[in-house]
């Protein structure tokens, strides 16, 4: 199959900043009920956050960020002891309460006391590296039964309410399950509101890079997150993801996206929504409709959008008389009345994301998400989370510095008696 490159300078660049974002990462425990392979935290038995403490991180974000809502995570949030008191008093602060669980103990019962306290959304994330209590050794498609039964648990109890999508990383093993997996979102539109691909990445450095903490060499194995088999892991890239969606769904085209902080031409998430059905895809959107509905959100309600209504989504033809203001949904409505038996089938939007996490240079360079939704608050400043545990280890950010360059610094370091420090020293933080 003939790759059709991914064109961001087409797309539009979601306005999404360290200052105003649509979500923000809470984590009030580090506990966690499952083992992921890969996972960027370390599993804290004694992990647990009080619940004073949690909350002074709130205050602390909302007098630095604006945000639209807050993402509960850990560790697993499902096992922290407060949860349901978190999940009202972010609700009451006029947040949307979103929780990112590996679903293991999501019951109708807890669920349904979420609701009660204000959750907005499930973000449920299963993939066939996480080790599961009995289900272990199970394939992507085998997974697909607990992931619909967690669907419609959501929907059920929820009274399609609560806003419904699953993260699903993905390893060179398992890049050949990307069609299947977005079939399978297809497949139940009208439960799952979004399909999350997040492209692993490992923080062992690979064989021609170093690693330093001020002007310090580290040992980068002591990171938790990397895998625990395939050393030679070879990272998959955003448009490998998107030539596979293509082989199910061909017409499948990005429209909104965030770039990296070295390398503007990266694709760090790239967001695609979609209006259709179990049976077709009637039209993947332009990116005007993603700048409207964050600009109108944010003139409303004076931050930018982190998830759409259930209710708007699974009932897409509300979104028809837009037709009036937007070309692309003019486009749809046009569809509709060539075949007009589509009028009078289900019709569901639904978004697919591909996360691409940092990505190290050639020079060295670490190249971050711009703009990244999961900014972390974490002793007086905003962090990327996935770097959480560079802090906790070493003490501050590692900087990666080829080799090469490493061992010719230092060998003119040796034979000048004035040389200008190595890089690494120069830039250690």
């Amino acid at each position: 199959m003939t790759s059709r490159p991914l064109t961001p300078k087409k797309y539009y660049r979601l306005p999404w900043n360290l200052a105003d974002n649509a979500i923000t990462w809470l984590e009030p425990t580090t506990k966690c009920n499952i083992y992921c392979e890969g996972c960027y935290r370390v599993n804290d038995p004694e992990g647990d956050k009080p619940l004073e403490t949690v909350i002074k991180d709130l205050e602390a974000i909302k007098s630095l960020r604006n945000t639209d809502g807050i993402s509960i995570a850990g560790g697993e949030p499902l096992i922290y002891p407060h949860i349901i008191e978190l999940v009202k008093y972010v609700a009451e602060q006029g947040w949307k309460p979103i929780i990112i669980t590996n679903g293991q103990n999501l019951t109708p019962e807890l669920l349904k006391e979420l609701h009660q306290a204000g959750v907005k959304g499930f973000t449920v994330h299963v993939d066939s590296h996480q080790n599961r209590p009995n289900m272990v050794g199970l394939s992507e498609t085998d997974l697909n039964e607990f992931r619909l039964e967690k669907a419609r648990m959501i929907k059920e109890v929820g009274r399609g309410k609560i806003f419904c999508a699953f993260n699903a990383t993905i390893y060179r093993d398992t890049l050949k399950d990307v069609p299947m997996l977005t079939k399978w979102a297809q497949d139940h539109m009208k439960l799952v509101q979004t399909m999350v691909f997040i492209l692993y990445r490992s923080a062992k450095q690979k064989s021609e890079f170093a690693g330093f903490v001020r002007g310090k060499e580290i040992d980068p194995t002591e990171l938790v997150y990397q895998l625990d088999s395939m050393e030679d892991h070879e990272d998959v890239v955003v448009q490998e993801v998107a030539d596979q969606i293509r082989t199910v769904c061909p017409e499948y085209e990005p429209n909104a996206y965030l770039n990296g902080t070295m390398d503007p031409s990266t694709m760090k998430w790239l967001l695609a929504v979609r209006t259709g059905n179990k049976r077709e895809i009637i039209q993947y959107h332009d990116p005007a409709l993603v700048e409207m509905a964050q600009v109108v959100h944010h003139l409303i309600k004076g931050k930018y959008l982190a998830y759409s209504s259930p209710f708007f989504m699974r009932f897409a033809k509300f979104m028809l008389p837009l037709a009036l203001v937007n070309k692309g949904v003019l486009k749809l409505l046009g569809k509709c009345m060539i075949k007009p038996w589509r009028l009078f089938m289900p019709m569901h939007t639904q978004s697919i994301m591909i996360i691409q996490p940092p990505d190290i240079l050639e020079d060295g360079r670490q190249n971050m998400c711009d703009g990244c939704p999961d900014g972390f608050y974490y002793q007086g400043r905003f962090i990327w989370k996935c770097r959480l545990d560079e802090l906790e280890k070493f003490g501050d950010f590692v900087i990666t510095v080829p080799k090469e360059k490493v061992e010719a610094d230092e060998a003119q370091e040796a034979d000048q008696t004035e040389a200008p420090l190595p890089y690494h020293k120069k830039h250690a933080a």
